[in-house]
């Protein structure tokens, strides 16, 4: 089973990148970021028409998730547990049948938390740790199931200093914060592997370059797109790579695929 993360940047905008993506690569499960549009706008019939299934938690013009799958979802989770206010479309969840028994795939686009204020101290970057400690303690009892669980997504947190081309220059940023990264460890402490690091574990690998200042062409990137993977996932795993070659196609994303291969 090939299960990816892609932050598509705008599913409209990026349609022709997702389908060639999607007939080329033939994932089984594809985990979606920032689709920008509510339920009713996501191109249903185009995915459906190439043998996926949809589930969606979109938002107007901003956030929103999804999850593409081969197999029709046994469940179907939208939001993340802890805060009943909280209306920003930002995590989906199911559980999908597979030769061994069930695997559960989340879709998480984790806040971004910048500006950070002087002390730390936003209303956008407590919001990012709350967040953090929300998928903690539901990571936590997801754990308890002792199933295969690929939490994916656009994390916003660039883990080491090698998963970024300029640590001194992102010191300070919500994506390294020292907060951030103690509350990334925290989640990954509980029992979850990250799958890269795990399998390959290269510096300079990267995973989102920004339009601005020539970031693609000089490789100025940084890796923040993870699949955070549980014992029983990881025990399957076979291969994990990122599509850096999709960044280089017609009006791309500033995100590329990550993809897992496992064996279940």
């Amino acid at each position: 089973m090939k299960i990816a993360s892609w932050n598509i940047n705008s599913v409209k905008a990026r349609m022709h990148a997702l389908t060639h993506w999607l007939e080329t690569a033939k994932p089984d499960v594809l985990c979606l970021q920032e689709i920008k549009t509510v339920d009713d706008g996501f191109p249903r019939m185009e995915i459906e028409a190439l043998g996926y299934h949809c589930s969606i938690h979109g938002q107007k013009s901003y956030n929103g998730v999804a999850i593409l799958s081969r197999q029709t979802p046994e469940e179907v989770r939208i939001g993340l547990p802890g805060d009943d206010s909280d209306e920003q479309a930002r995590y989906i969840e199911v559980v999908l049948p597979a030769k061994s028994g069930v695997v559960r795939v989340a879709s998480i686009y984790l806040p971004n938390g910048n500006p950070v204020g002087e002390n730390g101290d936003s209303e956008k970057y407590r919001y990012k740790l709350d967040w953090m400690r929300r998928l903690k303690d539901h990571a936590a009892e997801l754990l308890t199931y002792e199933e295969p669980l690929v939490l994916a997504g656009d994390y916003n947190v660039i883990p080491r200093n090698g998963d970024t081309h300029d640590p001194k220059g992102w010191s300070g940023d919500a994506l390294f914060r020292t907060e951030t990264l103690a509350a990334f460890r925290t989640i990954k402490n509980l029992g979850l592997y990250d799958a890269f690091e795990t399998l390959d574990g290269r510096d300079g690998q990267y995973s989102f370059w920004d339009y601005q200042g020539g970031a693609w062409p000089n490789n100025l990137g940084i890796r923040i797109d993870h699949l955070l993977c549980s014992a029983q996932a990881m025990d399957r795993i076979e291969d994990v790579s990122i599509d850096k070659f999709v960044r280089d196609g017609e009006r791309p994303s500033d995100h590329v695929p990550i993809v897992g291969q496992f064996e279940f």
